[in-house]
């Protein structure tokens, strides 16, 4: 697959239908929970947006990473959430609702943090100096183009064509999972050269990075006092993130065309599933221990 056809057009491609598949189960409701249940919503978003920036530049920081990987965890932690969330939600028995109110809150509001979020860990890890930047309002455009847009024609599909949404609905998660996978084998083919060594080097970093947020999301809900099921949404929500957006954003030749910084987030969206899937178990094991 080459370069220039899977940054400029198949990876684009990727993240319109993932982003229009998860348009298909959105609707304004979604939405109107942030009135209706503002102290979940409040905390999960504080988590998503504030908390898990300030983990990941902790983390980056600690760990002797070469900038442009740091940078790489730094995009990661700028895209919380995504589809791949509310499924994992879901299988864990956690509050769906509340789970995709996040998604898309988040969806909404990281069109404008992700490039400030972006510029303030390259100036840190690259350097003052550096002349690779994301203009602000380019950068919120494009995303919003390749986010927002999809999102709005699931959503426009959903409710003046409901049938045509529910019959799509599957087959496009399944679509969805299926260009993920091609988007993640892209990048590491790419980078085939010096995979092993970023397995190495970034590999066990976002292996930490996956659980301590997992466990930092589980513990903010827990001790806020906001129920089992919405406990289990937020440590989805803060520990799942949007891996193909953050590939997106490090290799778009229109954005920062650099594909060693979307090492990170291949490596980490093939991660969190495997924690992903552990946690629902773990969690689905103690609720029949305690049914029992």
């Amino acid at each position: 697959m080459q370069e220039n056809f899977l940054t400029a057009v198949f990876l684009p491609l990727a993240l319109f239908i993932i982003m229009l598949g998860m348009g298909l189960s959105l609707t304004i409701e979604d939405f109107r929970r942030v009135v209706i249940y503002p102290k979940s919503v409040l905390i999960g978003l504080v988590a998503q947006l504030i908390i898990l920036p300030i983990v990941g530049f902790g983390i980056a920081s600690l760990f002797p990473l070469e900038p442009a990987l740091a940078v790489g965890i730094m995009i990661l932690v700028a895209c919380p959430g995504g589809p791949t969330s509310n499924m994992i939600t879901l299988l864990a028995g956690g509050d769906v609702a509340l789970s995709v109110t996040l998604t898309a809150m988040s969806s909404l509001i990281t069109v404008f943090t992700i490039p400030l979020v972006v510029n303030f860990s390259m100036q840190a890890f690259l350097g003052t100096g550096t002349t690779l930047q994301l203009p602000f309002i380019n950068t919120v455009l494009q995303i919003a183009v390749i986010t927002l847009l999809p999102i709005s024609m699931g959503m426009l599909i959903n409710r003046y064509a409901p049938g045509i949404a529910t019959k799509a609905d599957k087959p496009v998660k399944w679509l969805s999972l299926f260009f993920l996978a091609l988007v993640i084998t892209g990048v590491l083919l790419r980078e085939r050269n010096n995979f092993i060594s970023y397995v190495i080097d970034v590999g066990w970093v976002t292996l930490v990075l996956n659980v301590l947020t997992m466990a930092l999301g589980f513990t903010i809900a827990t001790l806020t006092q906001l129920g089992e099921k919405s406990a289990i949404a937020i440590t989805v929500e803060v520990g799942i993130q949007s891996g193909t957006l953050a590939i997106a954003i490090a290799s778009s030749p229109t954005l920062l065309n650099n594909p060693r910084m979307a090492i990170p987030a291949a490596i980490y969206s093939l991660l969190m599933f495997v924690t992903g899937i552990g946690f629902a178990s773990w969690v689905s094991r103690k609720q029949k221990i305690i049914s029992k």
